[in-house]
């Protein structure tokens, strides 16, 4: 038995090392993924008890844990450098990157092998593709080679809705798929915010994001370009008989907004943009993702 196996073996039974564990697994990008895939599974046409609901979406939510420990395991080299990453446990010396490791591969395990027994095999099958997804198209192979590795990757944050949905319904239609398409094309814009004001940031780690490899100008455009690509995305759900007209009107006016915000940081002065700008579009589009859907259940309620 390895000197390093033993030594994460015997820290594991230290119970202070739980809430450094419980960092491992991103707690804020968990609790998007638990509230979309609860949206999900309440929109579905089929009625779920309040157990099996409870039980599926926890069991979601210990998978997206488990994918956001496999990736500070891996990226423990970047994140020490960067400023929003550098007091992770790994790079804190709080945790050891072997324990990530052991701690992301079992909650992987144990996630899918939960979900299948507890609900079916296309959500499990599902939550499997996510986790791996995730950990080696996004991490390992895209985030490090192209710039465009925030816009491939969204794919893994934009399956947890369809995941709740195929928990209540053991299939995939055309409305979980809208699910998809807002998040996965909301994904883009939300980031590249983020990177035009932590560009330093990822200069130091070496990871190729837009502003680094294709300019500010560029990035800009980027944003406002994806932004508008909101609209036919929020119109989706309404021309394919899934929601109302209010989901329809309030979705638009939360995009116009959002449109109009990424315009003003387009139309600075150009190869320059203002921080405090790009610093609220990558807020309010936070919230305007968590209202969108918001809307997706009263739109359902009513």
């Amino acid at each position: 038995m390895s000197t390093a196996y033993t030594k994460s073996k015997k820290s594991f039974l230290n119970l202070g090392i739980i809430p450094e564990l419980l960092k491992l697994m991103k707690p804020r990008v968990m609790s998007l993924v638990i509230f979309t895939c609860a949206v999900g599974l309440l929109t579905a046409p089929n009625s779920v008890t309040f157990t099996n609901s409870a039980l599926g979406i926890l069991i979601v939510a210990v998978g997206a844990g488990a994918a956001g420990a496999l990736n500070m395991w891996y990226e423990a080299d970047v994140d020490k450098l960067m400023t929003r990453t550098c007091l992770r446990p790994i790079p804190r010396g709080s945790l050891e990157k072997n324990q990530a490791l052991y701690f992301g591969t079992a909650l992987s395990i144990l996630s899918v092998i939960s979900l299948y027994y507890f609900t079916n095999l296309l959500s499990a099958s599902l939550l499997l593709f996510t986790i791996l997804f995730y950990v080696f198209v996004y991490t390992i192979w895209l985030k490090r080679k192209t710039p465009q590795n925030i816009v491939i990757g969204g794919a893994a944050g934009a399956l947890p809705p369809v995941i709740g949905w195929t928990i209540a319904t053991n299939n995939v239609s055309i409305e979980p798929i809208t699910f998809f398409i807002i998040i996965f094309l909301w994904t883009p814009s939300h980031f590249w915010a983020l990177s035009l004001y932590k560009v330093q940031d990822y200069k130091k780690a070496n990871i190729p994001m837009m502003p680094i490899t294709n300019g500010i100008e560029t990035t800009k455009k980027n944003i406002f370009i994806y932004s508008l690509l909101m609209l036919p995305a929020i119109a989706l759900p309404y021309y394919v008989d899934f929601v109302g007209e209010l989901f329809l009107v309030s979705g638009l006016a939360l995009t116009f907004y959002y449109n109009y915000l990424c315009y003003q940081l387009y139309s600075f002065k150009k190869n320059k943009f203002a921080i405090k700008k790009a610093q609220q579009i990558f807020g309010y589009s936070i919230l305007y993702l968590f209202l969108v859907f918001v809307l997706f259940l009263v739109d359902r309620l009513v």
